[in-house]
């Protein structure tokens, strides 16, 4: 199996696959360059294939189990974060890690708790250190909790189900899967490049 695969976890595990990837990428700091925005992508996708493809999925088991995975993965991160999450972090030597750190206390302290906790599901590496940094700041757990199970949901069910419509509107669009990955990545990576450039020309401003 090929970890950063999309179509090498859906092939072996199907709908456990979904459930692993979004638990392990929203709830572990290991799991920060597994592919969440692009396996729901393409679990959509696959939901509308024939029976007989080598690739075929439920859609009544893709989108409980990735609710599912997002919401108790993020429970779990912020768990660590708060029972101990700030040593963890300050051992890991990761740089891609480090800057999403920075850009999580950057985005709660701009938008609050809630507007940061929607926003990060949407913002790769974001949604995996947002949680546990919620618990080191002592965001209040119903809070966190009432926040990250909405947006857990507008992201695997928005994500997923725009996957499902493009393929039942598509006839045999997953023969295209690669480039529509590749798209898909480069949207989901925007919000955090815009950032960067946000941050850089601040810093420019300052040092004027």
């Amino acid at each position: 199996m090929n970890p950063l695969s999309a179509t090498s976890w859906l092939a072996d595990l199907g709908a456990a696959g979904v459930f692993l990837v979004l638990f392990a990428e929203t709830g572990l700091l290991i799991g920060f360059f597994l592919p969440g925005d692009s396996l729901l992508f393409t679990a959509g996708l696959f939901c509308t294939t024939s029976a007989t493809a080598p690739v075929h999925l439920s859609l009544s088991l893709v989108l409980p189990a990735a609710a599912a995975g997002a919401v108790a993965g993020a429970q779990l991160g912020f768990l660590i974060g708060r029972r101990g999450g700030r040593p963890l972090l300050a051992r890991t030597r990761n740089p891609h890690l480090h800057r999403g750190v920075e850009r999580a206390e950057e985005l709660l302290n701009r938008y609050g708790h809630a507007k940061a906790i929607v926003l990060a599901r949407f913002i790769p590496i974001l949604r995996t250190v947002l949680n546990p940094l919620a618990g080191i700041l002592a965001v209040p757990a119903r809070s966190f909790t009432i926040w990250q199970v909405l947006g857990g949901l507008l992201w695997t069910v928005g994500v997923t189900l725009a996957g499902y419509l493009l393929g039942t509107s598509i006839p045999g669009i997953d023969q295209y899967l690669l480039p529509i990955i590749a798209v898909i990545v480069v949207v989901s990576l925007l919000p955090m490049l815009l950032e960067l450039r946000r941050n850089r020309e601040r810093h420019r401003r300052v040092d004027r």
